[in-house]
C-alpha cells in the first residue's frame, strides 16, 4: 500500500493506474498496428499478437526499472527491525507483476468479447508461460536492483539495455518467421521462450512455436540464485 500510495497518490484514479497504465501502452501499440495493418511475418490476428506481445515486454521489464535505485528512498524503512531489503524488493515486485497480470487479462477478456481475439486454445500453456516471464523478471529485478545499490553504473546502462533488448524479446516478432539460422539464436534470450509458450497456449495450431523450456528454467534458476545473493550482501551494508 505504501508503495502505491508513493507512486500514484490518492488523487484521481489513485491505485487504478496499477493496471491502467501497462493497459494504456499496449492498446495504444495495438491500436497503431492494426491501423498500419501490420502482420509482423504471420497471418495470425494482429490485436492478439499485439496483446500477447506487449502484454509480456511489460511483465518482465517494469520490475527490473522499478528495483533499480530502489532503497535510497525507502532507506528510512530500514529502522524497523522486522523490515529487510527484501521486503523492498518484494513489494515493487507485487505491484509491477500484479498491474501488468491485471492488464493482459482484462484487455484479453474485453477484446475476446468485441470479437477481436479469441479465447485461447490451451489457457493453462497460457499461464505457464506468464508464470515463467514473471519469474524470469523477478530474477532478473533483484539482481540488476541489488548489482546498482553497488555500482551506478547499472543504473546508467540498464535503460539503455533494456531498450536494446526490447525489440529482441519476440514482441513484435515470431520466432517462426526468421531466417532458420537465426532461430536458436534468439533463443538464447530466456524471455523469448516464454512469449513463444504464451502465443502457442493462445494460438495452438495455427502457431509454430519454438522456445526451451529447460534452458529458460536454467536461465531463470540461475538469475535467481544471482540476486538474492546480491540482495544479502547489500542487506549487511545497508545502514539505517
Amino acid at each position: 500500500m505504501r508503495e502505491i500510495l508513493d507512486r500514484f497518490g490518492r488523487d484521481n484514479l489513485g491505485f487504478l493506474w496499477v493496471f491502467f497504465e501497462p493497459m494504456l501502452f499496449t492498446l495504444a501499440v495495438t491500436t497503431l498496428w492494426t491501423l498500419a495493418g501490420m502482420n509482423h511475418g504471420s497471418d495470425l490476428p494482429i490485436v492478439a499478437f499485439a496483446v500477447t506481445g506487449y502484454s509480456s515486454v511489460l511483465l518482465w521489464r517494469n520490475m527490473p526499472a522499478r528495483c533499480v535505485r530502489a532503497v535510497q528512498p525507502n532507506h528510512t524503512l530500514m529502522h524497523h527491525r522486522n523490515i529487510r531489503l527484501i521486503d523492498i524488493y518484494s513489494a515493487r515486485l507485487l505491484l509491477e507483476g500484479g498491474g501488468a497480470t491485471i492488464s493482459f487479462t482484462v484487455l484479453s477478456v474485453l477484446f475476446t468479447c468485441l470479437g477481436l481475439m479469441n479465447f485461447p486454445e490451451n489457457p493453462l500453456e497460457v499461464f505457464l508461460g506468464w508464470i515463467m516471464l514473471a519469474w524470469f523478471g523477478c530474477s532478473l529485478a533483484l539482481f540488476v536492483g541489488a548489482l546498482s545499490e553497488r555500482a551506478e553504473i547499472v543504473h546508467i546502462l540498464w535503460s539503455p539495455f533494456s531498450y536494446i533488448l526490447f525489440p529482441l524479446s519476440g514482441a513484435a516478432f515470431s520466432v517462426d518467421s526468421l531466417p532458420t539460422a537465426y532461430q536458436n539464436d534468439i533463443l538464447f534470450l530466456p524471455m523469448v521462450s516464454g512469449v513463444e509458450i504464451i502465443r502457442e497456449g493462445y494460438f495452438g495450431s495455427h502457431y509454430h512455436a519454438h522456445y526451451n523450456m529447460a534452458y529458460m528454467a536454467s536461465c531463470n534458476l540461475v538469475l535467481m540464485l544471482l540476486g538474492m545473493t546480491q540482495v544479502r550482501e547489500v542487506s549487511r551494508k545497508v545502514v539505517a
